[in-house]
């Protein structure tokens, strides 16, 4: 089976080295092969919502859409905006199944962490995406990828891999 294709994006200005990082470990544990986009996309002012002071994760998701090319199957956004969706306080990152977008942000990662640590946090939950973008749900192992960070130490916790449930489910998708 021919391996998906995902499109990485830059959203604001996130380093360019942290989303050359995600290439391997997106390859490694779901399986896809990675093109970073030579276009990055800038803060993007018109998700922001003055309420709340952070930006909404679908305005993002809806315009990564629009870069998507024939034969790449979804785009992920890495942004360094703080991020939210109306039911939550903020989210590390979202995924939408029918769009094949993701956007994971460094926002609430990087906090008082060296910069191996926040490339770990980023790849764990760029991964973990990827997983949802794949059409795995959320797990109950506190430690799995695909477990439902709600604090960085969560993240911290949580291995790069999927345990053997979720690496089951996701070899019955790519069937």
């Amino acid at each position: 089976m021919p391996q998906k294709l995902l499109l990485l994006v830059s959203v604001g200005s996130p380093s360019p080295t942290l989303l050359k990082e995600l290439e391997e470990p997106l390859a490694t544990y779901m399986g896809v092969t990675v093109v970073v986009s030579k276009a990055a996309l800038p803060r993007p002012d018109y998700a922001f919502n003055k309420d709340r002071a952070q930006y909404h994760c679908n305005a993002i998701l809806r315009r990564l859409v629009t870069l998507l090319e024939p034969g790449q199957a979804m785009v992920m956004g890495v942004t360094d905006v703080d991020l939210f969706v109306p039911d939550s306080a903020f989210v590390f990152g979202e995924a939408d199944r029918e769009s094949h977008s993701a956007v994971v942000s460094i926002a609430r990662l990087r906090a008082g962490v060296d910069a191996d640590q926040l490339r770990r946090r980023v790849q764990v939950e760029g991964v973990h995406q990827v997983g949802h973008l794949l059409g795995l749900s959320y797990c109950e192992d506190l430690r799995c990828v695909m477990f439902f960070a709600q604090t960085p130490v969560d993240t911290d916790r949580k291995q790069l891999g999927l345990c053997n449930l979720c690496r089951n489910e996701l070899a019955k998708l790519n069937r």
